[in-house]
């Protein structure tokens, strides 16, 4: 490892950025920091999340939580809730067809596919309770 690298340097990415991914937001200017309700709203969220579960947020939070690995580094309050604008809820979010969520603006290819792996994840915990459930018999 290069000894001149800071600890607060991001190392470089594995893969090159999709042509279809959303740019990243370019940073503040010189001297001025980022809005302070931005500095911990990820990790205010997450605390959230853990201490009063699902029940306990909004869709369009708990849709913003799912777009952080998807989109890092960037506010997604915006896009998550023009997605629950446009949908619905988050079930129809989740659950959108790819095209209709790449007709989205600020939905890239790494947004899609995070909403389908929690879908198919969704997907395989409902066939799982269904498949344990006792079978019932005249």
């Amino acid at each position: 490892m290069d000894p001149n690298r800071s600890f607060g340097e991001m190392p470089l990415p594995l893969f090159a950025p999709a042509s279809d991914d959303v740019a990243m937001a370019p940073p503040a200017p010189a001297g001025k920091a980022a809005p302070s309700y931005l500095a911990d709203h990820r990790a205010r969220l997450r605390d959230r999340f853990l201490q009063g579960g699902p029940e306990a947020m909004p869709d369009y939070e708990v849709l913003e939580l799912l777009l952080f690995r998807a989109i890092p580094r960037q506010d997604v309050k915006p896009l998550a809730r023009r997605l629950i604008e446009i949908f619905g809820d988050f079930n129809r979010v989740v659950t959108a067809p790819p095209v209709r969520l790449q007709a989205v603006d600020g939905v890239g290819q790494a947004v899609i596919t995070e909403l389908k792996i929690v879908e198919a994840a969704a997907r395989r915990l409902a066939r799982a309770r269904i498949m344990h459930r006792p079978i019932l018999s005249s």
